[in-house]
């Protein structure tokens, strides 16, 4: 039970502190492929956002911030500190919770990358699949919702391997869809991260892919952009869920940015 909610979680290994904040749809298990190799190294957090997987549902007309939760479950397990991951979303919890508490984050590592705040033409046309995906769960509720974001094509499903397909949809099956279905109670940090990318000061790995989102690509050129201590990866025939198709790959790619930014 931490800041009015309860939160799901799972840790594992032990070491310098790793977290994992998921994406969009889904839940902790995002990230199967992370979890125990990582854990070889580091104490390694995976939870679930308030909303999502196996934790408390947002109450209708009660204001929160995803990222005062994680500081919230972070203050709970005694982490001081620690290596702040995510993916979609999770990346763009990551990044309001850098900007909010930076005495608490060592580095910053997103996948598939977002950011709040970001508007382009590429971003208004996302909203718009999701607005659909929104108007299904009001009108047909949470299987209308689901079959909406099978049918949609913006995430490539095409390109997705099957193994993580299979995957991806299992984990889609269990979400309830809540943050479609009702107004939005979150807040975001203000003024929101877009406007601060500039102020973070963490060590960032960034990671996108060959067929990431189209938006989420512009993103990460972005980060990289605006980000003082940055470094991106792109990866070749992945799409958005690199992390599930290549976790080796990714995986080596966080170890070795990890151990750099341990040493900074």
């Amino acid at each position: 039970e931490v800041n009015g909610t309860r939160l799901y979680y799972e840790v594992a290994g032990t070491g310098d502190p790793i977290v994992f904040i998921h994406g969009n749809f889904g839940d902790r298990r995002y990230f199967e492929g992370q979890f125990e190799a990582l854990a070889k190294f580091h104490r390694v957090l995976r939870y679930d956002v308030r909303g999502y997987g196996k934790s408390m549902l947002p109450e209708e007309g009660v204001s929160y911030s995803d990222f005062e939760d994680l500081e919230a479950l972070m203050a709970h397990l005694d982490i001081d500190r620690a290596h702040i991951a995510g993916f979609s979303l999770g990346s763009a919890i990551a990044v309001d919770f850098c900007l909010a508490f930076p005495d608490r984050c060592s580095s910053l590592v997103a996948i598939g990358p977002w950011f709040h705040g970001y508007d382009s033409p590429l971003a208004q046309t996302l909203f718009q699949e999701f607005g659909t995906i929104s108007a299904a769960a009001v009108s047909g509720g949470r299987d209308a919702a689901l079959e909406q974001l099978l049918a949609a094509t913006w995430w490539y499903p095409d390109k997705v391997s099957p193994r993580a397909l299979d995957r991806v949809k299992a984990i889609w099956r269990d979400y309830d869809f809540w943050h479609f279905k009702n107004p939005d109670p979150r807040r975001f940090l203000t003024p929101p991260a877009a406007e601060q990318l500039e102020r973070i000061t963490a060590p960032t790995l960034i990671i996108t892919a060959e067929y990431d989102l189209d938006a989420c690509r512009a993103v990460a050129h972005q980060m990289d952009a605006k980000i003082p201590d940055s470094t991106m990866v792109d990866l070749a025939g992945a799409t958005h869920f690199m992390f599930i198709e290549e976790p080796e790959e990714v995986n080596a790619a966080m170890l070795d940015f990890l151990v750099e930014a341990a040493c900074r």
